[in-house]
C-alpha cells in the first residue's frame, strides 16, 4: 500500500496522469476505489493550509550564536537565517538554479562576466526596499579581508563587482562557469546596506521576521505580512528550540512538543520509525561526517602519520555501526557521486592494519597520546564512531585518545582551533564551492590547514574548463591531492535524516542540506 500511497503523491503533483496512476495501482492490486480514495487525500495535502505555528526541535545551536550571517557555521544559526533571510538565488534538489532575489542571472560566453538582475519590489523586514546597492554591500562585506565569514573563500574568486542599472555585474578575472552555484552560499543573504551598520540586527527578505532570539534556547519568528513570494511562508509562526540532545529531541518529537528534529541518530530513527504518527525522512547527499587534522600544526604535520591515521579507521565497520545503513562509505576526500564530476576511477581506502602501523613507524611518533576531541553535536554518533576509530587505531599501535567536549561551544572552541577534532559538512552543489570553501589555502574555514599551490592553481583552472571531460579530470587530480596529502580522514557520507509528525505537509526531498536544505519553514504547512 506504501508504494501505491507515493504514486498518488506523484500523480497530486502533477507528474503523473490520473489514467496512468490507476493502471498501475491496478497493476498493483489495489482497487479503483482504494485509488482513488488515496489520491484525493493527496490532493488535499497538496493545497496549503493557512496559519498555525510551526516548531522545530533543533541541535547545532549555542549561547555564542548570532544573527550575523557571516558567522553562521552550525544547524541552528543556518536555519535562524534561513528562515530571516535570502540569497540571490537557491540551488533545487535537482542541481537547477530557484531565483530569489535575483530574478535572472546571464553569463558572458567565457564565463567571465555576469549579471544578476535584482527583483524589483522586494522589502526587508525594515521597510526598506532592496537595492542593487544593498546586494553590492552584502557581497563586498562578505569579500573584504578582514572578514570572519563563512563566504570568503568562494567570493575571492571574484576580481570586480559594481551596479549597473537594475543588474548586479560580477566579474571574474579567469572566468568561472559555476559562479551563480557561489551565490547561493548561505551567509550571503542580503541585508540592508549589506550588514554594514549592524549585521546581527537579524533583518532580511525571509517569509519570517525575527520577533525573539535567545542563543542557545529559542528562537520565534513571525510571518512577514509584505513577503514577496506568495508561495511560500504558510504558517503564521515558526519556533525553533535548541535541543542538543539527541534523547531529549526524540522526546519533545514524541510528546507533541515539536513538529520536526534534525540530526536523528540512526539508531534512534529505526526506533521512531515504529512510533504511530511519526515519519523518518531520508535522503542522501553530499553531507560526509569526518576527522579533520590540521596538516600544518604537530604532530599531524607529519604526513606518515596522517597517513598511519587514515589507514587505521575502518570505515565499513563505522557505517554498519553507526550510520546503520543510512549512508555510504568516504574515501577522505569531500566529495561523492552526487557531484556532476566525480571522479570514480580514485582507489577506496580500506582499514589496513599493516600500512597503518607502517606508517606510524615511519612518522617517528614518540608514542605520547594522540588526542581526538569529540562532542555528540559534531555529528549523530560522533562519540560512537571516535570510539571506534580508537579501537582500530590502539589494535595497530597507534595511542589514540578521546578527549570529550561539552555541546555549547564546540563550534567556536574546539572545531578549527583544536588540532584534531570530529566534524561535519552538509556538502555544497558543486566541486568548486565546496572546494573554495574549505581547502582553497585562503579560505576561511580551511578546517584541515591545507594549503597547497598547485591545488589551487588547479582550481582557478577548472573554474574557467568548459570541457566537461578535461574539467573532470583536473577535479579527480585534485581530489587525489586532499586523498593522499591532506588532513581529512572521511570515513562515511551521511544521509540527511529527520523525523517529522504526521501533520506536517509539504515536505520535499532534498539533499542539499538538511531540513529541506533549511526551507522546510518555507515550503511546509499544518494539515
Amino acid at each position: 500500500m506504501e508504494s501505491v500511497k507515493n504514486l498518488a503523491a506523484t500523480c497530486a503533483k502533477g507528474k503523473m496522469s490520473r489514467r496512468e496512476f490507476l493502471s498501475r495501482a491496478a497493476m498493483l492490486g489495489v482497487s479503483a476505489v482504494v485509488a482513488n480514495g488515496l489520491l484525493t487525500q493527496e490532493l488535499r495535502a497538496a493545497v496549503p493550509s493557512k496559519g498555525g505555528t510551526l516548531k522545530l526541535g533543533l541541535a547545532g545551536g549555542e549561547s555564542t550564536n548570532t544573527l550575523d550571517p557571516a558567522a553562521a557555521l552550525s544547524q541552528v544559526p543556518y536555519h535562524v537565517t534561513r528562515a530571516f533571510g535570502e540569497t540571490l538565488l537557491d540551488v533545487n534538489g535537482d542541481g537547477s538554479f530557484n531565483m530569489r532575489l535575483a530574478e535572472s542571472v546571464e553569463g558572458s560566453a567565457d564565463a567571465k562576466t555576469w549579471a544578476f538582475k535584482i527583483r524589483k519590489g522586494v522589502e526587508f523586514h525594515n521597510g526598506k526596499t532592496v537595492t542593487p546597492d544593498d546586494v553590492l554591500a552584502t557581497l563586498k562585506r562578505h569579500s573584504d579581508e578582514n572578514t570572519k565569514s563563512g563566504a570568503f573563500g568562494v567570493m575571492k574568486a571574484i576580481s570586480e563587482m559594481f551596479v549597473d542599472g537594475d543588474n548586479l555585474i560580477v566579474k571574474v578575472e579567469r572566468g568561472n562557469a559555476d559562479l551563480p552555484y557561489l551565490m547561493s552560499t548561505y551567509q550571503l543573504l542580503i541585508q540592508p546596506n549589506g550588514g554594514l551598520d549592524d549585521p546581527a540586527a537579524g533583518i532580511g527578505t525571509g517569509p519570517y521576521k525575527i520577533v525573539e532570539d535567545e542563543p542557545g534556547v529559542r528562537h520565534v519568528f513571525e510571518k512577514f505580512g509584505n513577503y514577496w513570494d506568495d508561495t511560500r511562508g504558510h504558517v503564521d509562526q515558526v519556533e525553533m528550540l535548541v535541543i542538543n540532545d539527541s534523547t531529549a529531541r526524540s522526546a519533545a518529537l514524541q510528546s507533541g512538543q515539536v513538529h520536526i528534529i534534525n540530526k536523528v541518530e540512526p539508531k534512534i530513527a529505526q526506533f521512531l520509525a515504529r512510533a504511530p504518527g511519526l515519519e523518518v525522512k531520508r535522503v542522501a547527499g553530499r553531507g560526509h561526517y569526518v576527522f579533520i587534522m590540521h596538516s600544518d600544526t604537530a604532530p599531524f604535520d607529519n604526513k606518515d602519520l596522517r597517513l598511519a591515521l587514515k589507514y587505521a579507521i575502518n570505515r565499513e565497520e563505522m557505517v554498519d555501526k553507526v550510520l546503520r545503513g543510512y549512508g555510504a562509505v568516504g574515501n577522505d576526500t569531500p566529495i561523492n557521486a552526487a557531484y556532476p564530476f566525480f571522479d570514480d576511477s580514485l582507489p577506496q581506502r580500506a582499514f589496513d592494519p599493516a600500512k597503518a602501523a607502517e606508517h606510524y613507524k615511519a612518522s617517528g611518533h614518540d608514542g605520547s597520546p594522540i588526542e581526538l576531541h569529540v562532542s555528540d553535536v559534531a555529528f549523530p554518533g560522533a562519540l560512537d564512531a571516535a570510539q571506534l576509530f580508537q579501537q582500530s587505531a590502539n589494535a595497530v599501535g597507534i595511542p589514540l585518545q578521546i578527549k570529550r567536549e561539552p555541546a555549547d561551544g564546540y563550534w567556536s572552541e574546539v572545531w578549527s582551533k583544536k588540532p584534531f577534532s570530529a566534524s561535519y559538512w552538509g556538502g555544497r552543489p558543486t566541486q568548486d564551492q565546496m572546494y573554495s570553501t574549505a581547502y582553497l589555502s585562503t579560505a576561511d574555514w580551511n578546517d584541515t590547514r591545507f594549503k597547497n599551490e598547485q591545488f589551487d592553481t588547479l582550481l582557478y583552472d577548472a573554474r574557467k574548463e568548459l570541457d566537461a571531460d578535461r574539467r573532470k579530470d583536473t577535479y579527480g587530480e585534485m581530489a587525489r591531492m586532499v586523498h593522499d596529502d591532506g588532513g581529512l580522514i572521511c570515513p562515511m557520507f551521511n544521509e540527511f535524516l529527520e523525523v517529522v509528525r504526521d501533520d506536517v505537509q509539504g515536505w520535499e526531498a532534498d539533499g542539499q542540506w538538511e531540513v529541506m536544505n533549511g526551507l522546510a519553514p518555507h515550503k511546509c504547512w499544518l494539515a
